[in-house]
């Protein structure tokens, strides 16, 4: 939440020369500190009508001046003036409404006189009453306009401070001896005249002088016009030119942020800077190209769920984004705390910090836009910024160096890719949203504010914490108009150049009919280029699913390029397929280069010892004429980008996909092809049944768990959905053998000079035994058995597994893993299971039906023993250390119950039962006192009398609402649990006052009489 301002705090930003109202703040202020006394109230000329005037004049002469702002000061500067501006009007406007009031008395009757004044330095409360008038009314922080709420909004909590001030003044009235001179009308009909007419005219007043503020600072005009629906525009125009309006284009900057400013000027590149684009297109540039995106908006608390996407859709939509962008950086709340940029892969987040950066360079900002894969991931927030500066500049250079020689203009800061450097940590960033916000506090307490902007998926939303407060932005899919919009800009590039070789741009109806392919910008866009090649979807119309969309427009664009060899064209179909698989499985190899370490980026020496271990063909490379292996896996695909080295830092050459899902899509791709060739190669040898060859697929798939990325595994389900279904049975077979081998050492294996990290054989081995699991339940008809696939009925191989993997894939791996593929136990007629790939497990599985021992036992309960205490420090789980130390050991008392079989046969665990008793509602009266009778047999096994206890508490709560009989059997039975009687004298007592035939009912339910007696002895 925005830290706002007061009408105090606006005088001492505006500099106020008004110094009888100066002084009567400052004065109310030092009361607050020291007392009237000691503050000096007699030298202190007080009254209502001498406050209203000067606040009101002061409010008009800020309003004159409003306009001298725009030209002085820097853009931080002239954002504080202007809050404060704000907040001057808010109370101006009431003071005014105050005066122009019909009430029952004048302003000036409320003044006191001399005799009063003499009262106030003795003490007396005459005085003390109006200085505590003028702190509720001038100390009091007031509402401000903000870009991500409705104007309607402010102006109600506007409302609301005029109400709370008109509540102020009537206790203030209240308490001077005017009030007893009022009639009796008068005294009830003032409470009314002061909180209705005040603030609605103060409202009224408001409003005009919010329009002339807005008139000589388009930021008031900003701040109300993000909630104003306008016209779609490309490149952020629009913010282009709301920000023009702010304040002159800066000029004569200093060489170092003429660089920064120019580094940022991506406008005149194309949409996929950094790669070649194929031939017969056109790419359109970037501030022509790039469809402002429409948002939703939340202010985080501490019950949002950002990662979720079904909570996005009960969330305001920004009906301008472009405003709100502007507003946003215009505002007090962009300095306090970050702006979170979510999003859906290839939905624009990357895209919108380029085009804003370049928005951002001719204005009286300074935009430093850090790219998060590129630094190092577990350092310090201001470190990031400085690798990143140095990526622009090409030299060190320390961030503050850079703002001071910016000469007030107000940094910035993009983090682009939270969820890369959430994957390349090697320690939990939970804390990163909390650590940006405390760095952009310790820049303003030294003089240097900043706004910091930080993109990230989505779906990693939950992996940091999100502070209360924060404001965050959800990039939406592309509506119709905007799917159109870009069509028509791709439409006006590549027409005439398609035209030449018979072809048409894609048409829009075509494109929709897509689905959500044709929602996501960069999806569309690969719509477009794919169709271009062919008209292939123009002409067959057929929906495409993602994965087929990328392997069709990766093949076609490696066919097109193998089809330039010489020869080739000559050569058999069959023959030209296998080129162009051999192309498709080198860049699959390249992705995964990158996968298996954690980067998206990778470098040219590391590819050519990487490609020829996993590609080659076993021959000695000639010394004197190396074969550049980088260069032939990627150098005629426009989806890589190349680095270059640079001399300053001797970086050698580099390659990173043009976005991330390129590379995700083709580790999927190459461990299907593993796959597939697992079961030609088993098919060749299928006269003679050996071992199964599972070399490539162990190198691919033994390095990382591919649920570390998400979409990873949906392309590698899609991919095999897409194999027919006599081939996917077959796979599933072959595979859970693989699996069941997986843990068994293999003597003899190809490509083990394939090392793109080095890992350790456990870690390799839960890799390779969990994305077998991957691929089995992706090329499954629907959910995997577990007790088939792994032929255990007992599922200790399956814990085995599931222990290596926790233990041995991160948190990346084993998160992605668990979520990825949801596991369901079932227990039907003395049969159990577990299901993999279906509905995930509900919290309420009935444990006793999986442990059938436990319904077995002679106790109602299950003790903890010693086991649990020793195999803590060995497991290290944290659920297990919380179990364990929710009840620790006392003298006297049986170890803590993890778990009660209740009367109805369910098993529960016992911290789940006292919570259903104390805090539940709901039920019938009849499993109401069942629920009792089980705590109370769980509380006597553990000899707890603060557990009796509580039983107790909740039955005073429920009273009458359970049966009397029942309410005395529960009593019964706490008394032979040994709970103290004097605990359940107040209810015993309670209840023979209730009926006639109270003493009896209780007999009968098992209370004995000399206890009753007791409690009816005086």
């Amino acid at each position: 939440m925005t830290e706002t301002l007061s009408y105090a705090d606006a005088l001492k930003i505006l500099g106020c020369q008004e110094s009888r109202l100066v002084k009567i703040v400052d004065f109310a202020a030092t009361v607050a500190l020291t007392g009237w006394a000691l503050a000096g109230g007699a030298d202190v000329a007080l009254g209502v009508s001498d406050l209203k005037n000067d606040v009101v004049r002061y409010g008009q002469d800020v309003v004159r001046r409003a306009a001298e702002w725009r030209s002085g000061g820097n853009r931080f500067t002239r954002t504080q003036r202007l809050s404060a501006a704000h907040a001057v009007i808010v109370v101006a406007s009431y003071f005014e409404a105050l005066g122009d009031a019909k009430l029952p008395f004048t302003l000036e009757q409320l003044d006191m006189d001399r005799a009063d004044q003499i009262a106030q330095a003795a003490g007396w409360p005459p005085g003390e009453k109006f200085v505590e008038l003028v702190d509720r009314l001038l100390m009091t922080r007031l509402p401000v306009p903000e870009p991500h709420r409705p104007h309607a909004e402010t102006r109600e909590a506007v409302e609301r401070v005029y109400r709370q001030m008109s509540a102020a003044m009537e206790t203030y009235v209240r308490g001077l001896a005017l009030w007893d001179e009022l009639s009796v009308d008068e005294q009830l009909l003032l409470p009314r005249m002061l909180g209705d007419e005040p603030p609605a005219h103060a409202l009224r007043i408001y409003d005009e002088n919010y329009r002339f503020l807005a008139v000589d600072s388009p930021e008031f005009g900003v701040w109300s016009l993000a909630a104003e629906t306008q016209a779609l525009g490309a490149g952020l125009s629009r913010a282009a030119r709301l920000l023009a309006e702010l304040a002159p284009p800066r000029v004569g900057d200093r060489p170092m942020i003429h660089l920064v400013r120019m580094a940022a000027t991506a406008l005149d590149q194309p949409l996929m800077a950094g790669g070649r684009a194929p031939e017969d297109v056109t790419l359109p540039l970037l501030g022509e190209g790039y469809i402002s995106p429409r948002c939703r908006v939340a202010e985080m608390t501490r019950d949002a769920t950002p990662a979720v996407k079904s909570w996005w859709s009960d969330q305001r939509e920004l009906p301008d984004t472009e405003a709100f962008l502007v507003g946003h950086l215009t505002s007090l709340h962009a300095t306090q705390a970050p702006l979170v940029v979510l999003g859906e892969p290839g939905s624009g987040k990357s895209k919108l910090t380029e085009v804003l950066a370049a928005r951002l360079a001719g204005s009286e900002f300074l935009p430093i836009r850090v790219e998060l894969r590129d630094v190092v991931a577990d350092s310090t927030v201001t470190s990031q910024i400085e690798q990143g500066i140095h990526a622009l500049l090409d030299e060190d250079v320390k961030y503050q160096d850079l703002v001071d020689a910016g000469d007030g203009a107000l940094p910035v800061v993009m983090l682009d890719g939270l969820d890369e450097l959430l994957q390349a940590a090697n320690a939990g960033r939970y804390d990163y949203l909390e650590q940006v916000r405390e760095f952009q506090g310790r820049q303003a307490r030294k003089g240097r504010p900043v706004v910091v902007i930080v993109t990230s998926r989505t779906v990693v939303a939950d992996r940091v914490r999100f502070p209360p407060g924060v404001l965050a932005v959800q990039l939406q899919p592309f509506e119709e108009d905007q799917v159109r919009q870009w069509l028509d800009i791709w439409d006006r590039s590549n027409r005439a150049q398609l035209a030449r070789h018979g072809r048409k741009p894609l048409p829009a109806e075509v494109a929709l009919a897509q689905g959500e392919l044709a929602r996501q910008p960069l999806l569309l866009l690969l719509l477009a280029l794919y169709d271009a090649a062919g008209n292939a979807l123009q002409r067959d119309g057929a929906p495409l699913g993602r994965a087929q969309l990328y392997e069709s427009l990766i093949s076609d664009f490696a066919a097109r390029e193998v089809a330039k060899t010489p020869g080739v064209p000559a050569l058999p179909a069959e023959r030209r397929r296998r080129l162009v698989e051999k192309e498709l499985v080198r860049l699959g190899a390249v992705a995964l280069a990158m996968f298996a370490r954690g980067r998206p980026v990778v470098t040219e020496t590391a590819l050519n010892r990487d490609l020829p271990a996993l590609c080659g063909d076993g021959r000695v490379q000639d010394p004197d004429n190396p074969v550049n292996w980088a260069q032939r896996a990627i150098g005629r695909f426009f989806f890589v980008h190349t680095n270059e080295a640079r001399p300053a830092d001797h970086r050698v050459r580099s390659y990173e996909f043009l976005h991330a899902t390129f590379g995700e899509f083709l580790v999927a791709w190459l461990a299907v092809y593993a796959v597939r060739e697992l079961v030609r190669k088993h098919d060749l040898d299928d006269d003679e049944p050996a071992a199964l060859d599972d070399d490539l697929l162990y190198a691919v798939s033994s390095f990382s768990c591919f649920a570390e990325r998400g979409p990873t595994v949906g392309f590698t389900r899609d991919l095999l959905h897409a194999l027919p279904d006599e081939t996917r049975a077959r796979l599933v077979t072959l595979l859970g053998e693989l699996l069941r081998e997986s843990l068994h050492e293999r003597r003899r294996r190809l490509h083990t000079d394939f090392a793109p990290v080095r890992h350790p054989v456990p870690r390799r081995l839960a890799a390779y035994s969990a994305n077998l699991l991957l691929l089995v339940a992706g090329a499954s008809q629907g959910p995997v058995s577990v007790a088939e696939l792994l032929k255990d009925a007992e599922f200790r191989t399956w814990q085995s597994f599931a222990y290596l993997w926790r233990s041995q894939l991160g948190v990346e791996g084993w998160e992605g893993l668990v979520t990825g593929l949801p596991a369901c136990r079932v227990a039907e007629g003395g049969e159990r299971d577990i299901l993999l790939g279906g509905q995930a497990e509900s919290w309420d599985f009935p444990i006793g039906d999986w442990w059938p021992g436990v319904r077995e036992m002679d106790r109602r309960a299950v003790p903890f023993n010693g086991w649990y205490l020793v195999t803590r420090p060995y497991l290290l789980d944290l659920g297990n250390d919380l179990l364990t130390s929710s009840s620790p050991p006392a003298p006297g008392r049986v170890p803590y119950h993890a778990a009660v079989l209740r009367g109805s046969g369910q098993v529960i665990g016992t911290t789940r039962l006292f919570d259903e008793l104390l805090l539940g509602d709901g039920e019938d009266a009849e499993d109401r006192v069942q629920l009792y009778l089980d705590a109370v047999e769980s509380a006597a096994l553990s000899r707890s009398h603060r557990a009796l206890a509580l039983i107790a508490y909740a039955l005073r709560a429920d009273g009458a609402a359970l049966p009397f009989a029942e309410r005395g059997r529960i009593l019964s039975e706490l008394l032979k649990a040994g709970a103290d009687q004097a605990l359940l004298r107040p209810l015993l007592e309670s209840m023979i006052a209730e009926r006639f035939e109270s003493w009896q009912s209780l007999v009968q339910a098992g209370i004995p009489e000399e206890v009753l007696r007791e409690i009816r002895a005086p």
